[in-house]
């Protein structure tokens, strides 16, 4: 495909200079337009070395008001940045509403650069594909622009500017002996980048190839291309606007002058196949005795503190989320799981209504920024699940978000567990009339009043909605590495033991799994 490209095409200079102030003014335009109706944009530039990257992005940001966008140079991954997925470091750079982010190279870095040196082999190539487009997917349909842009030269035309460069002291530095590498195997890199071009070319995420021989005329083309991507996003994002517009008067007009109870949305007969499902079928009365439950207890506290150990020397990251009915226990087995542990080797998350940081961001955004590095546990008291629990049945996101937010947790927690980690997910559970125990409990307890608000109450009256929205949830989402554990809450005692020993079991196992490929190397 790239061989075919014309890479000597030009522009005079008087009609550089007049285009590019007319598309300058254009881009400023529509940088505030785009602030105005809170669309982030992301641009990235890869492409061959020495393409010119740095020169065209210095040139498109002195038309953008620089209050509004942020520019990201992706060089190495730092040691830090390895203990993580690999895109951990890209999703807590994504910008929030209305802001610019610009990426010189990016997360392609893992099918290029690392592909051609061996860094990344052959057998991730593929998970690595899918958790690209899917990262871009993702952000996309939460209402993202990304403008990418391929800067192309030849072999020859490279050549050359590798010798100019380090013809003056003061520029030698950018070449590097990897560069002249992949200038002597150009053919072999190109081929690399052609494919990485036809498995990521997409229609929410596009690549536009630019000639990059003539600066002026890349300059130019780079504008153009970002301009038109720009207005493209806002006149969808009124089109969208006016759809919804449209739809919620359309609402109002069939509402009946009776208000009937509200129904989860949509409630079709596929959703409702939910209704009687994996939590009818959990048997709550399973119990431990005092004696018994503080011997298991005590017995995998320890193996737990030593299991630490482990996971920390093998750099095994462990990501630990819960959720469950109020007042089920989660604060409780939380407290008992990290009881033993080492205080530097875990962090709980505690999750409640999003900010207003948050919020301007992707709802997956403000999770990754807690994703444990290699060797970490990450204990999260409520997930990104509220998306399809609490979100979905209050109506703060659209029946659109929290249906495809199934197969955006399920590529999220994939990713996490390709980069090695441990992911388990527990629903602590117990019956209404347990509920409505502690929930008495808690109000006649001065030491656990706090614990009890209006809005346990008032979610208490939508039981059977949430019932139907957690079936439908640990159906979809509980997947070979990421599974969920319905945990029987009725009795503590046991609910906690259930806890602990999933957690060792799952930990021992990796532990082991990861010696025996330590011993077979």
């Amino acid at each position: 495909m790239l061989e075919k490209i014309d890479l000597a095409r030009t522009i005079d200079k008087e009609e550089y200079k007049k285009t590019q102030k007319e598309e300058g003014y254009r881009l400023g335009r529509l940088q505030r337009s785009l602030k105005e109706a809170g669309i982030p944009v992301i641009i990235l530039f890869e492409g061959m070395g020495a393409a010119g990257k740095g020169t065209q992005i210095g040139r498109l940001i002195q038309a953008l008001d620089p209050r509004s966008f942020d520019v990201y140079t992706s060089n190495r991954p730092s040691e830090e940045e390895l203990l993580r997925p690999f895109l951990w470091r890209f999703w807590t750079k994504t910008p929030e509403k209305g802001r610019i982010a610009i990426f010189d190279r990016s997360w392609y870095r893992k099918v290029l650069v690392d592909r051609f040196d061996g860094v990344t082999r052959q057998d991730e190539l593929a998970g690595a594909f899918e958790d690209i487009c899917s990262f871009e997917r993702q952000l996309t349909d939460d209402g993202t622009l990304i403008i990418k842009l391929f800067l192309f030269i030849s072999e020859e035309e490279q050549k050359k500017r590798f010798k100019k460069l380090e013809k003056s002291s003061e520029t030698a530095w950018r070449v590097t002996r990897d560069d002249w590498k992949r200038n002597h195997e150009y053919d072999r890199y190109l081929q690399i980048n052609e494919e990485m071009l036809e498995r990521t070319d997409s229609k929410c995420a596009p690549w536009t190839i630019i000639e990059a021989t003539d600066k002026n005329y890349a300059t130019i083309k780079i504008m153009k291309c970002v301009a038109a991507c720009m207005e493209r996003a806002l006149l969808e994002a009124q089109e969208k606007a006016a759809r919804e517009k449209s739809a919620q008067e359309k609402a109002v007009q069939e509402k009946t002058a009776q208000e009937a109870p509200v129904p989860l949305q949509p409630e079709d007969s596929f959703s409702a196949t939910f209704r009687n499902g994996v939590l009818s079928g959990i048997d709550l009365s399973k119990h431990l005795e005092r004696e018994e439950y503080k011997s298991q207890l005590d017995q995998l506290q320890k193996q737990l503190e030593l299991l630490h150990s482990e996971i920390y020397r093998l750099r095994i990251p462990v990501v630990i989320g819960f959720e469950g009915w109020d007042a089920a226990g989660k604060g409780g087995a939380i407290r008992r799981l990290t009881s033993h542990l080492d205080p530097r080797g875990f962090q709980v998350s505690p999750t409640s209504a999003a900010n207003d940081i948050e919020r301007k961001h992707h709802y997956l955004w403000r999770f990754w920024n807690h994703v444990p590095k290699g060797g970490h546990i990450a204990i999260f008291d409520r997930t990104w699940y509220g998306r399809v629990m609490v979100e979905r049945i209050e109506g703060f996101c659209t029946a659109a978000e929290w249906q495809r937010a199934y197969q955006e947790i399920n590529e999220m927690e994939a990713h996490m567990a390709n980069a090695g980690a441990v992911i388990l997910k527990f629903w602590l559970h117990i019956d209404k009339d347990e509920q409505e125990r502690r929930f008495k409990e808690r109000m006649e307890t001065p030491e656990k009043r706090w614990k009890i608000t209006d809005e346990d109450w008032r979610n208490r009256e939508k039981w059977d909605q949430y019932e139907l929205a957690v079936n439908e949830m640990l159906v979809r989402t509980s997947t070979t590495y990421a599974p969920w554990i319905v945990v029987e809450g009725n009795d503590k005692y046991y609910a906690r033991v259930k806890v602990l020993r999933t957690v060792a079991d799952a930990i021992a196992e990796r532990v082991r799994q990861e010696k025996k490929k330590q011993k077979d190397k």
